[in-house]
């Protein structure tokens, strides 16, 4: 298990839902990264919000 409660497995196939592109984990920030479209994904108690209307600019 990872920092965030998932199974590495499950962080190597995690995409950003908007454009299908690699997402980077911010431990410190509680966060996945998308560099391309420049949004962040909280990840709360644990669980990424991989929802598009909920993702905050870089």
């Amino acid at each position: 298990m990872t920092e965030i409660g998932l199974a590495p497995q499950l962080l190597a196939i995690l995409v950003c839902p908007k454009c299908k592109g690699p997402l980077e984990y911010r431990p410190a920030d509680s966060a996945l990264d998308c560099l391309a479209d420049k949004l962040r994904y909280a990840v709360r108690d644990g669980i990424p919000v991989m929802l598009v209307d909920e993702a905050t600019p870089l």
